[in-house]
């Protein structure tokens, strides 16, 4: 598991203050990319072999909002590793009361340069396998 802090922007909230849902998913990204550069190889060393990945999948539930200034966290944990695909299951939750904000889950199938579904480079499913508990 891969946790990431960071403090939600203005910009990412609505009138009321609160943040706007389709932030959660770009913070399961940032969460997702920081993950895998945790692991030794960052997001840009996959694309350079001719691989992208795509979310195919994704599964929010929203438990509690984030507000404009708090600090939350997202905790990552890469579930499941297959020839074509990785999924990835997070938690974010709000870093002083540690109050469950979010629970998601995330589905990418690996691509080629032309957007065909493609089996991962061995290696780079080796490493994400490693990370699986």
């Amino acid at each position: 598991m891969h946790v990431t802090e960071l403090r939600v922007r203005y910009s990412e909230t609505d009138q009321m203050g609160v943040v706007y849902h389709s932030n959660y998913l770009i913070w399961c990204e940032i969460g997702r990319t920081d993950f895998i550069r945790a692991l030794g190889t960052p997001y840009s060393a996959i694309e350079r072999e001719g691989v992208g990945l795509a979310v195919a999948e994704a599964t929010l539930r929203w438990h509690a909002p984030a507000r404009y200034d708090d600090i939350v966290h997202i905790a990552t944990e890469l579930t499941a590793v297959k020839s074509r695909s990785i999924t990835f299951e997070y938690l974010i939750t709000n870093a002083d009361s540690g109050a469950r904000l979010v629970t998601a889950s995330t589905t990418l199938v690996s691509l080629d340069r032309d957007g065909h579904v493609t089996a991962l480079p061995a290696e780079v499913r080796a490493r994400l396998a490693s990370a699986i508990p």
